[in-house]
């Protein structure tokens, strides 16, 4: 069964944070220049107000339906990101309600973009090749930028999961490599189990779950 975080504090919340800051900074980068979107998919609505309370200001959500419902309660605590995998049907319900789409990778949300566009995407790559994962090839990518309708701020990518961060450092590298070819400057990559490694390689935003709630 899945966790579902509660009961969570502010302050426990905020070390976190911190931690998560200092890490950053031990990775060789400076805090204030990598954003921490904080995933909250299996946060309850109601510890939303907490993680404000802790100094969190971007979260980001995995489904269009949960987002709209928890934007409803508490839309003005935080700025919101669409993290999830995209599916062309609900682009329209979460286009025009989120900061940044940070998973474009189908031409059918390429297509519903034109009618429903958003403020700025991200296009989500494949980097790691794996076989049934969503995600652009490195050799698509210049073609689909230039069909995309909205802003292309930068990339995105989910490498496999590994016990070793640092088997993914080559998955970040290649993705920086990338978008420094296309002058893309946003780079969304690093989740609790390998941020430290993915700010190394040029993150500019990691997705953080666990790592902030327990």
């Amino acid at each position: 069964m899945t966790r579902q975080f509660r009961g969570l504090h502010p302050t426990r919340v905020r070390e976190n944070l911190d931690r998560v800051r200092d890490e950053i900074s031990s990775a060789g980068r400076d805090p204030a220049g990598v954003e921490i979107c904080a995933a909250i998919k299996y946060v309850a609505a109601a510890e939303l107000p907490v993680l404000a309370e802790a100094g969190i200001t971007l979260v980001g959500e995995n489904r269009a339906q949960e987002l709209l419902a928890r934007q409803a309660e508490h839309r003005d605590l935080f700025e919101w990101d669409f993290i999830g995998a995209l599916q062309s049907r609900k682009l329209r319900d979460v286009a025009a309600h989120v900061r940044l789409i940070h998973s474009l990778a189908s031409d059918s949300a390429l297509l519903q973009l034109e009618k429903h566009p958003a403020p700025e995407v991200l296009i989500q790559v494949n980097v790691a090749g794996e076989e049934g994962k969503a995600g652009i090839a490195p050799s698509e990518l210049a073609d689909f930028i230039e069909r995309c309708a909205v802003p292309v701020g930068g990339l995105a990518t989910m490498p496999p999961f590994v016990e070793d961060p640092e088997h993914n450092r080559p998955h970040f590298a290649r993705l920086a490599e990338l978008a420094a070819e296309h002058g893309l400057t946003r780079l969304s990559m690093g989740t609790t189990q390998d941020y430290a490694v993915a700010v190394a390689e040029g993150a500019t935003i990691v997705r953080i779950g666990t790592a902030l709630y327990d």
